[in-house]
C-alpha cells in the first residue's frame, strides 16, 4: 500500500500508455492523473513526458519534476514549467539500450549491411573488400553518459573514436574535441557520425548539409555514415536527403526525425541508404526507472539532495 502521508505524485505523460508507470508509482506513494483544481497543494513530485502546457505552473508543494525519456526539450516548450530541480533519468538499461544501438548500427554500416541486403534481393554471390576496425574513425557528439558508454564499447571492437562536446569533455583512449572551434577538425577526421546530442537552442537543426559536407569522406567504408539516435530536431531531415543524393553522405541510420512518427509521403522511408527506426533507440523502460525515482523523491523528503540535475541554462 502507498503511504498516505507522503506527498502525492502527478504523473502526466502523452505518447503512451502510463498505466505500468502508474502501477509501480502507487505502490509506495499516492499517484493522481490530474491535479485536484488549479493549485492542488497534496502534489510535491512530477512525472513527465511532453506533459499538458501548464500542468505544473500552479502546484504550490511541487519540489522535483522528473523526465521520464532521457531528453528534455520538451520541459523547456512548456510556458507553465515552474521554478524547481528537474532530474534527467539516469538508468543502466537505458544506458545498455542507447549502446546497443549505436554498436549495432555502426557494425552494420562497417560491415556493409546495407550491401549485402541489396546483393541477397538480386541473388548475388559477391564477397566485398572489408575494412578493419581500426581503419575506420568514429565520431560521437555528445559525450555525456551515453556518449561515453557507446565510446567504450566501440573501443572494445577496435574502432578509433572521437568525441566532441560542448564543454570539452575528456575520455581516456578518445580523441576529444571541444565547442564550435573544435568542431570542424572533429568532423573532418570522422569517417561515421553518431549523435546522442540533448536538445536545445544551441543544437536545433545542427544536423544540416553543412556540416555534413565537413565529414571525411575519403575512407575505407566509401563515403561518410550518419547515425542519429538523439533527436529529431537535431536534424534537418531535408538537408540529409540532399547529402545522400549529392554523395556528401554513402548511407544514414536514422531513430529520430523532425516530425514523428515519420509523415509516410517522407523520402526517407524507402531511400535505399537509409535505416529507419521509430524512435526506438533507448526505450524507457518503467520497471528499470520507477525505483530510482521514488528512491530519490524519498531522499529529497529527507532532505538529501537530488541527483543527476538538469542545468537549466544549459538546457539538458
Amino acid at each position: 500500500m502507498p503511504d498516505t502521508d507522503k506527498g502525492r505524485i502527478l504523473l502526466s505523460v502523452t505518447g503512451f500508455d502510463p498505466r505500468r508507470w502508474y502501477e509501480l508509482f502507487a505502490v509506495r506513494r499516492p499517484v493522481v492523473l490530474e491535479p485536484e483544481g488549479a493549485a492542488d497543494p497534496t502534489i510535491h513530485y512530477a512525472v513527465v513526458w511532453k506533459q499538458r502546457p501548464n500542468v505544473l505552473a500552479t502546484l504550490p508543494n511541487l519540489k522535483a519534476i522528473f523526465s521520464i525519456g532521457a531528453g528534455v526539450d520538451h520541459l523547456f516548450a512548456d510556458p507553465g514549467l515552474p521554478d524547481v530541480p528537474i532530474v534527467r533519468v539516469v538508468a543502466d538499461n537505458l544506458t545498455q539500450y542507447m549502446t546497443e544501438y549505436v554498436v549495432w548500427r555502426v557494425l552494420d554500416h562497417h560491415r556493409q549491411g546495407a550491401l549485402y541486403r541489396s546483393q541477397q534481393k538480386r541473388k548475388v554471390w559477391h564477397e566485398a573488400p572489408q575494412p578493419a576496425a581500426d581503419a575506420v574513425s568514429v565520431g560521437i557528439m555528445g559525450l555525456g553518459e551515453l556518449g561515453r558508454a557507446a565510446a567504450t564499447a566501440l573501443l572494445a571492437l577496435g574502432f578509433h573514436v572521437n568525441g566532441w562536446s560542448r564543454s570539452g569533455t575528456r575520455m581516456d583512449g578518445v580523441t576529444t574535441f571541444r565547442g564550435q572551434d573544435g568542431l570542424d577538425g572533429f568532423l573532418a577526421a570522422t569517417d561515421i557520425l553518431v549523435v546522442i546530442l540533448p536538445l536545445t537552442p544551441a543544437t536545433r537543426g545542427i544536423i544540416d548539409h553543412r556540416l555534413l559536407t565537413k565529414l571525411r569522406r575519403d575512407n575505407p567504408l566509401g563515403g561518410a555514415v550518419l547515425i542519429n539516435a538523439g533527436r529529431g530536431g537535431l536534424q534537418k531531415d531535408a538537408d540529409i536527403l540532399r547529402a545522400l543524393d549529392d554523395g556528401t553522405l554513402k548511407e544514414a541510420s536514422l531513430d529520430v526525425f523532425e516530425t514523428e512518427p515519420l509523415p509516410e509521403p517522407s523520402p526517407l522511408w524507402g531511400h535505399e541508404r537509409v535505416f529507419v527506426t521509430p524512435h526506438a533507440a533507448a526505450t524507457s523502460d518503467a520497471a528499470h526507472l520507477a525505483g530510482p525515482m521514488l528512491d530519490q523523491m524519498d531522499a529529497c523528503d529527507r532532505g538529501e539532495p537530488l541527483r543527476h540535475l538538469v542545468d537549466r541554462e544549459a538546457g539538458y
